[in-house]
């Protein structure tokens, strides 16, 4: 299992750092919107496993609705969006996981295959207007939340004893969590004052907050986006659980599916491609 897990990690790597380094914007494109698209026929399947044979016909609905986004919508159109999708996690998402495994699904099924068509998409269009800014900008967003999840797990593993939502992940502590922030605070003022001074770097995503509304604001989005990620995470876990599967799929070995890699991206991204998309307007 643990051989499985490190080879799909490095195939990944391999060919998301080539494709990031060495070829043109566009193939950047075509990869974040195959892995969308992946996710949305996992997002189905979660939602509807009992009918997964439309899981497919879902896939190839919000790549079209990508596409025609990508075709037709202007700078004001992905601002609604962005805004549409921060408004669902931060409305939606917590009344959901509120109720925890006493969810109904059920009734909600339409309504989240819907939102899907928009919350994935948005992904996208963050991604690339970050990574059209500054492939600093474009990757301190996403060290931001691995970091997050990484500094939760090894804090969590030696210290955690306290359950931040055992019915819904119970591997997740408090501690675990509250550790990932405070090693995310540290690459924030290192990324946001050190590395300024040293001219590397710049335009990362905590550099670019601290100059635009202070490093107060910049610590407060931060912490905002630590948050945003545990409950990206949280959530899949909810829907993967009242669905009654371990993954969101199997087509990454050792890792379970897109969306369970992803997951705790998935809030994150639309917050900070519109927050940058506000500032630099």
């Amino acid at each position: 299992m643990l051989k499985a897990r490190v080879m799909t990690a490095l195939v990944l790597l391999g060919i998301f750092l080539s494709v990031l380094w060495l070829a043109p914007l566009i193939w950047l494109g075509i990869l974040l919107a195959l892995v969308i698209t992946l996710a949305s026929w996992e997002w189905w399947r979660l939602l509807f496993p009992s009918n997964e044979r439309r899981a497919i016909s879902y896939a190839g609905i919000c790549l079209l609705n990508l596409a025609v986004w990508v075709m037709y919508a202007d700078m004001n159109a992905v601002v609604v969006l962005l805004c549409m999708t921060v408004a669902f996690w931060v409305l939606i998402v917590p009344l959901i996981m509120k109720q925890s495994l006493e969810f109904d699904l059920t009734k909600w099924k339409w309504p989240l295959a819907i939102s899907g068509l928009l919350i994935l998409p948005a992904c996208w269009f963050a991604l690339m207007h970050l990574r059209a800014i500054s492939m600093t900008l474009f990757l301190s967003v996403l060290i931001l939340v691995w970091t997050a999840d990484i500094g939760a797990y090894f804090v969590g593993k030696s210290f955690g004893k306290n359950k931040l939502a055992i019915r819904l992940s119970p591997g997740k502590s408090i501690e675990g969590a509250i550790g990932g922030g405070v090693l995310v605070l540290i690459v924030a003022l290192l990324g946001s004052f050190v590395v300024d001074d040293m001219k590397l770097f710049q335009l990362n995503f905590f550099d670019f907050l601290n100059q635009s509304i202070g490093w107060l604001g910049m610590i407060a989005v931060t912490i905002i986006c630590v948050l945003m990620s545990i409950q990206g995470d949280l959530f899949e876990s909810q829907l993967k659980r009242i669905a009654g599967v371990k993954d969101s799929s199997n087509l990454l070995p050792g890792h379970g599916g897109f969306l369970d890699r992803i997951d705790a991206l998935l809030p994150v991204l639309p917050l900070a491609g519109l927050i940058v998309i506000l500032i630099t307007q």
